[in-house]
């Protein structure tokens, strides 16, 4: 015990004293009960020695030598009979003072340990502070103000569990006077601070330090509320459960289960039910340390394999929960011999497997297991009953965060609805919540976007078509050759007649794809090999070196088109790359695009990338729109082509097929609308007029120079294709700024367009990318 009362900061000035407690006794000694009066006199007559424990003491050396005294004065209120079970101490209030321990207090702190430091709660000082103040509030001013939240300690038991204590105050022998440096407070003083607790000074400045005195002694008495304070604590931890990657809070969850069971090596971990692939899958939000047992750091197994064969009928079919107490006994009467196994090698000797379910549906198994043998048991699997509540709400939120993350991946990979128009979209829905909530009918309206300026671009991979088929041609050629060798060689040791028949076919097979291939040859050519070819092959009994040929033949055909696959394979990894990579650098600029103005972006991937832009003032009405956004999307998009231009010229060497791509741009300044398409689920061009724009766009690509043979798009170099004067000055004056940056060569080429279905007039710009520069530079 400490010799000294040492004071935190606080409004009060403390001194012990048993001044009411003493008078108590005055009275009782003035009574005619004899055996009583008599009683009493005899403990004042040794309290008279001691007057400080009337008069107050701050000298705590006086307790710890007059402690018999003590337990006799405080006999009354610390019965022995009930020593063994009440957890009672006297204290100070808000304070950790205590002494007069009951027997069970005392055991409880010698279990904790002599390091063990007994503090409240989250309890900091300005709380203290504040509440202290209150006390004054109430008890002097006649206030009535419910200061407090329950307050805890949280001490361990031998076993290192952590128990919960809720702390109850006594403060009946206590006496609160104000000191010449208190300040005395009016109705409106009192109004201010109940309106800012969190203002600790203000409440120092009404409350100044050490300005009231506390004398008398307080009585403490702690209930153990270690489950309900767990269960709480769990309830907290399982709100932050799914959106939190922390080793602390995975301690927390083993804690709380520990204290709730009283098992020193208590585990758990959760197990998420799929219902729709019968699988059982880690959930993501359980840390490594957290890991479920049945499936033991595997992401997912299905729920079918033999290992689970013990417990799926009662847990998964009958939801119902699932307990081994002794899993050596288990073994010893041949009892679920695989998962004991699988238990025994992790040393799990008891362990409960309990479904999650809501509204009948399973949602996970929540997985409890010990190294002790018999801890846990179908008794203490009742306590399951406190806490499941608590994981189907959190198993439920957490799959449907799942299901909305993967609608979400849905939207932005496969329907995406872009950012910059979604508020239109989203107004529509809250208008349909609204209708149907109040039972009216509903009509979606179309989503329009009228007004706005169409940009498009793309890079296309040259002369696409003609790379596919000719290595589409390679691959068959080179597969019908080896069948004609390894058929050649049949014929010398099998007398068969159809062999030679079979080899006639396939020559004429061959000599076809000296032409161009038809739409169907492939097929027909497949079809070909494995009804009339493969049989034969398959199925002869020859020499080892032809068997050998014909196992080579198999390997090296592809198991997803049964095809010879490597020329084609080259063609389309390198066509993948290209499209990735190319991709890549678009959508990353398109962060930054954003900035110039809120506009509507979408981008696919074919045979190259290609992206369209629409800006205006109806996609962002609250904000004001001007041309001069647009002239500045426009040099963006020049000089972002020109970047993933140098980009493909960078990786060309790297690419497992020689590709070469061209760069366009298409200019159109007539402002037209945009119409979201329910039935394709895309924006597209609205009106007649309007169709035009769509047009030129899918055919210009493939349209030629005016008079000439010659294609408008050229490698490593970016056209741009017009129709009006002001537009072509517009670019000039671009690809000069891009030229000053070294991004374009000084050559310009000018052209017309040949005429397109129902178009003309279109006239062409082209400009070499300079290629000496490994990057490009964005003002």
């Amino acid at each position: 015990m400490v010799q000294k009362l040492e004071q935190i900061e606080s409004p009060f000035i403390i001194q012990i004293s048993f001044h009411i407690l003493i008078e108590t006794l005055e009275n009782i000694a003035a009574s005619d009960v004899d055996y009583r009066a008599n009683y009493a006199q005899s403990l004042l007559n040794e309290i008279k020695l001691i007057p400080e424990f009337k008069t107050g003491l701050q000298d705590l050396t006086l307790i710890e030598q007059n402690q018999g005294l003590l337990k006799n004065l405080l006999a009354d209120l610390f019965p022995t009979a009930l020593t063994k079970n009440e957890i009672k101490a006297v204290t100070i209030p808000f304070t950790n003072i205590t002494f007069n321990y009951t027997d069970r207090f005392k055991k409880i702190l010698d279990e904790a340990g002599v390091d063990f430091d007994m503090n409240i709660r989250d309890l900091d000082q300005n709380n203290l502070y504040i509440m202290s103040c209150c006390l004054i509030l109430n008890s002097f001013y006649n206030q009535n103000i419910d200061f407090t939240n329950p307050l805890f300690y949280d001490i361990p038991d031998k076993n290192g569990i952590m128990k919960h204590y809720r702390i109850l105050y006594n403060a009946d022998f206590i006496d609160i006077t104000p000191t010449s440096n208190s300040l005395q407070l009016t109705e409106a003083d009192i109004a201010i601070l109940i309106d800012n607790f969190d203002n600790i000074e203000l409440w120092k400045e009404k409350f100044p330090p050490y300005s009231w005195n506390m004398i008398g002694f307080g009585i403490v008495q702690l209930f153990d509320a270690s489950i309900e304070s767990s269960l709480s604590n769990l309830k907290t931890n399982l709100l932050k459960a799914t959106d939190t990657k922390n080793e602390e809070l995975e301690e927390d969850f083993q804690s709380i289960f520990r204290s709730i069971f009283k098992i020193p090596n208590l585990k758990a971990g959760v197990t998420i039910y799929d219902s729709q692939d019968n699988l059982l899958i880690s959930p993501k939000f359980e840390d490594k340390n957290n890991s479920s047992f049945i499936l033991f750091n595997t992401e997912k197994a299905d729920c079918n394999e033999q290992l689970f064969d013990c417990f799926r009928s009662t847990v998964v079919q009958d939801q119902k929960r699932f307990i081994i107490s002794n899993v050596n006994k288990s073994a010893e009467a041949n009892q679920n011999a695989n998962f004991i196994q699988h238990l025994k090698c992790h040393n799990i000797q008891s362990c409960i497997l309990a479904p999650v379910v809501k509204n009948n549906e399973l949602l996970g198994i929540f997985e409890l297991s010990s190294e002790s043998p018999n801890v846990l048991n179908s008794i203490n699997a009742n306590k399951l009953d406190l806490i499941l509540p608590y994981l189907v709400d959190t198993l439920s939120r957490y799959k449907l965060d799942i299901q909305n993350q993967i609608e979400a991946i849905i939207q932005k990979e496969y329907t995406s609805i872009h950012s910059s128009v979604y508020w239109k979209f989203k107004k529509e829905a809250q208008r349909y919540l609204h209708n149907t909530k109040v039972k009216n009918d509903h009509v979606f309206k179309e989503i329009i976007f009228k007004e706005v300026y169409p940009l498009f671009g793309e890079i296309d991979i040259k002369g696409s078509s003609e790379h596919r088929n000719q290595t589409v041609k390679q691959d068959l050629q080179k597969q019908i050759n080896t069948l004609i060798e390894i058929i050649d060689t049949l014929k010398s040791s099998a007398n068969l007649m159809i062999l030679e028949q079979r080899q006639f076919e396939l020559t004429s097979h061959l000599n076809e794809l000296d032409i161009a291939l038809k739409a169907d040859t492939e097929q027909v050519i497949q079809r070909y090999i494995e009804s009339e070819i493969h049989p034969i092959i398959r199925t002869q009994n020859t020499t080892e070196e032809v068997q050998s040929a014909i196992s080579n033949y198999f390997d090296k055909i592809d198991e997803k088109t049964g095809m010879f696959y490597q020329a084609r394979k080259k063609f389309d990894k390198a066509l993948s790359k290209v499209n990735k990579r190319l991709a890549a650098i678009l959508d990353e600029k398109q962060i930054a695009a954003q900035n110039i103005f809120p506009h509507y972006y979408e981008r696919f991937k074919s045979d190259g990338v290609e992206h369209n832009l629409y800006i205006g003032a109806s996609i962002h009405p609250s904000l004001p729109f001007d041309k001069m956004y647009l002239s500045n999307l426009r040099l963006w998009q020049l000089q972002t082509l020109c970047e993933m231009e140098l980009e493909h010229h960078k990786m060309k060497a790297e690419l497992p097929y020689h590709l070469e791509v061209t760069s366009l741009i298409l200019v159109f300044s007539s402002p037209i609308s945009i119409r979201f398409r329910m039935d394709e689920k895309r924006f597209d061009v609205d009106g007649s007029y309007n169709a035009r724009y769509e047009v030129v766009k899918k055919r210009i690509d493939k349209a030629f120079i005016k008079g000439t043979k010659d294609r408008i798009t050229e490698k490593e170099k970016i056209t741009i294709v017009y129709s009006h004067a002001h537009e072509e000055k517009e670019y000039l004056d671009y690809i000069k700024y891009l030229q000053f940056k070294n991004i374009l060569e000084k050559t310009v080429e000018q052209f017309e367009v040949e005429d397109l279905q129902g178009v003309s007039g279109l006239k062409g710009i082209r400009v070499k990318v300079v290629h000496q520069n490994t990057t490009v530079e964005h003002s």
